[in-house]
């Protein structure tokens, strides 16, 4: 994964934020959805594009197309940053590649606290019985 390429590839565009702000809101641009056509990019390999389609399926579009968006700050250039940000945590986590797990049993002594758990369960519960019946 080459970032600076990825960088130049990456597509922003301003919006009007939605929920509360008033007169700011209604009149500033501060919300910025980025997208970024996966399938095109020359800063990824083939192998990652499969891997990045597998685990963002979510994200991606019908034509290929990750979006994300943001407006957390009243800032535009401060969410574009922050997606940005956002954007590279994504791709850098669906290329991660899973550890594989070991097989493991519990060990005896786990077994035998389990069970003593168990019985002193049990003693507690029978306690609670009336014991005329």
């Amino acid at each position: 994964m080459d970032q600076e390429i990825i960088l130049n590839e990456l597509d922003y565009k301003a919006v009007r934020s939605s929920g509360p702000g008033g007169q700011h809101a209604n009149k500033t641009a501060t919300k910025v959805e980025l997208s970024f056509d996966i399938a095109n990019s020359e800063g990824l390999s083939e192998q990652e594009k499969k891997r990045i389609f597998l685990k963002l399926a979510a994200r991606i579009n019908k034509e290929g197309i990750l979006k994300m968006n943001i407006e957390d700050s009243r800032s535009q250039h401060t969410n574009k940053n922050i997606v940005t940000e956002n954007f590279f945590t994504e791709i850098e986590k669906a290329l991660e590649k899973a550890k594989p797990r070991k097989k493991t049993k519990p060990t005896k002594a786990s077994k035998i606290k389990r069970l003593n758990a168990k019985k002193r369960k049990s003693e507690i519960k029978s306690n609670r019985k009336d014991p005329l019946k």
